[in-house]
């Protein structure tokens, strides 16, 4: 397996057969390292001999600006080490997959090219709540103060901007049976309303963190000490991702 590497904003993981491209923005405070936070689901996807693009970032209230940030650095980040041989950067295998959990589904969905340089998208327990019912100490805060805050864009207007420009036909949405945070079904609706919408939602057992499954417990106290049943949850998450848009 080679080894992560940063470059700028992005934790690049690159096997030496790389057959596709995975972009891959985690949710909240998650992605500030998304190398260790994500690590068994991404390292499993490298593995299935994807290339692995992970963005950084701290969450804020502007989450257009970090949509546009997330798209630029990936698209510096496939000039800077493409994939593919020279003269094939158009044909579709070599498009990336993008990948998304919780927050960071919205931020692929709001990227600037509205989803036509992608070959599909997986969203992993699309998250989409307001800043007061993210942020909990700003809901009681706010009123005090006299001053109101929301994300931009805000929920309502992520799922009309979905439902009216975004354009990628191909998106499986994964939600967890345990994930009392999954808003899947809603971004499904909205991305029903297009002309020639291609979406499905997938149901796996699991929680909201399944995906940020890092192994602390293994590195620290040797595979005796893992959880077979997260493990199995990775792999068959990532046998999921890796197959799509062509598995059944």
């Amino acid at each position: 397996m080679s080894r992560w590497q940063q470059q700028g904003s992005l934790w690049c993981l690159t096997p030496p057969q790389a057959r596709g491209l995975v972009e891959f923005i985690g949710g909240s405070y998650l992605a500030a390292s998304p190398q260790l936070s994500y690590r068994r689901l991404l390292e499993a996807l490298a593995r299935r001999d994807l290339a692995i693009r992970a963005f950084s970032y701290v969450p804020g209230f502007d989450h257009q600006d970090q949509a546009n940030g997330a798209w630029k650095a990936f698209r510096r980040a496939r000039d800077a080490m493409p994939l593919a041989p020279a003269g094939c950067e158009a044909q579709p295998e070599w498009k990336a997959l993008r990948l998304g959990h919780s927050l960071g589904c919205k931020l692929h969905l709001l990227a600037p090219d509205n989803g036509r340089g992608s070959k599909a998208m997986v969203s992993l327990s699309f998250n989409n709540f307001s800043a007061d019912r993210s942020i909990p100490l700003l809901a009681e805060l706010a009123p005090r103060l006299g001053f109101s805050s929301e994300f931009s864009p805000s929920p309502s207007e992520t799922l009309r901007l979905v439902a009216c420009s975004y354009r990628q036909p191909s998106n499986l949405l994964i939600r967890f049976r345990s994930d009392q945070l999954d808003q899947s079904p809603r971004l499904l609706a909205a991305l029903q309303q297009r002309t020639g919408d291609q979406s499905q939602l997938l149901e796996l057992p699991g929680d909201h963190l399944t995906p940020a499954s890092a192994g602390f417990r293994q590195n620290v106290l040797g595979a005796w000490a893992d959880d077979p049943k997260r493990h199995q949850q990775i792999e068959q998450l990532a046998n999921r991702i890796s197959g799509w848009p062509s598995s059944p």
